[in-house]
C-alpha cells in the first residue's frame, strides 16, 4: 500500500497564524514517519490569551477555544500553540496559565505546550545557557526587545541577538508592514544563513531562531556544522518537544542534533 500519512505512532495539533504557510512546511518537513500534523489556523492578534487583571489565569481568544474543541475530538497526542510573538508578549507566566486553560477544553491524555515553553526546553536540554537570538524582520525594535527579556527572564543569558535584514526590496519598509506586502512568501534561507554565521558571537553557545513563521529549518544542520554550537529553531523544538512527549524517539537527521536527542 502507498503512504497515507497515516499518524499512528502519534498526532499533533497545532495552533499556527491563519495566513502562514511557514510551519505547516517545516513540520512536514521534519516529521518521521507514523506521525501526522494537524493545523488549526488563528487569527486574533498576539498574545493569543490575554491576561485578566489579577494575572493570575488567561482568558482564551475564540480561535483557540474553537480549534480546541475540534481537536478534542481528534484523538491527538500533543498540542502546541505555535506561535512565538503570543509567548513573548504574553511575558512570564503566560505559557503556563494557557496551557491550563487549553488543558480544561482538551482534556486528559492530550500534553499541550506553547513555543515558548518548547523553545526552552530545547535550548536547556542543548544545554544552552548564552543563545545569540535570531528574530524575523516584522519583528519591530519594542518586539525585539521584549524578545531578548523574554529569553533572560526565563532563566537564559543572550550573548546578543539579529533581527533578520530581508534585503533592499524591503528595507524601506517597516517592520508591520513586511508581511502585508508578501514578504512572508518570499524568505530565501540562503541570505539568512550568511547573516547568523557573521553575526553570532563568539561568547553564544547556541543559536535561536525564534519565529514559527519564519524560514529557516533547511539551514540548521549547515549553522551547525559551521559554527560547532547547537542550532534550535522555533518549528524545530515545538516538534522535537510534542514528538518526545508522545514517547516517538526517532532520530532525525538533516534539521539539526536537537532531533537525536
Amino acid at each position: 500500500m502507498a503512504n497515507d500519512n497515516w499518524g499512528w505512532r502519534a498526532r499533533i495539533g497545532v495552533f499556527i497564524v491563519g495566513n502562514e504557510a511557514i510551519p505547516e512546511a517545516e513540520w512536514w518537513a521534519m516529521v518521521p514517519p507514523g506521525v501526522s500534523v494537524h493545523a488549526a489556523r488563528v487569527t486574533a492578534r498576539a498574545p493569543w490569551a490575554r491576561w485578566r487583571e489579577d494575572r493570575k489565569a488567561v482568558d482564551l481568544e475564540e480561535d483557540l477555544i474553537r480549534g480546541s474543541r475540534q481537536f478534542a475530538a481528534m484523538r491527538l497526542s500533543a498540542v502546541t500553540v505555535g506561535h512565538s510573538s503570543s509567548s513573548i508578549l504574553g511575558g512570564k507566566g503566560w505559557d503556563e496559565a494557557t496551557v491550563a486553560s487549553l488543558s480544561g477544553i482538551l482534556g486528559n491524555g492530550v500534553f499541550v505546550t506553547t513555543n515558548g515553553l518548547d523553545t526552552q526546553a530545547a535550548l536547556k536540554a542543548s544545554s544552552v545557557k548564552r543563545p545569540f537570538l535570531v528574530l524575523p524582520p516584522w519583528f519591530n525594535d519594542e518586539l525585539v526587545a521584549t524578545g531578548v527579556r523574554y529569553y533572560a527572564d526565563h532563566g537564559f543569558e543572550p550573548a546578543g541577538h539579529l533581527r533578520y535584514d530581508p534585503g533592499r526590496k524591503w528595507r524601506d519598509l517597516p517592520p508591520s508592514e513586511l508581511y502585508g506586502h508578501g514578504m512572508g512568501f518570499e524568505q530565501e534561507v540562503e541570505p539568512l544563513y550568511a547573516q547568523i554565521r557573521a553575526g553570532c558571537p563568539s561568547n553564544a553557545d547556541g543559536i535561536l531562531i525564534a519565529g514559527t513563521g519564519f524560514r529557516c529549518v533547511a539551514i540548521l544542520a549547515a549553522l551547525e556544522q559551521d559554527l560547532g554550537r547547537p542550532v534550535i529553531s522555533a518549528n524545530q523544538a515545538s516538534l522535537w518537544r510534542c514528538l518526545r512527549s508522545a514517547g516517538v524517539h526517532t532520530k532525525i537527521a538533516d534539521y539539526g542534533n536537537l532531533l537525536s536527542l
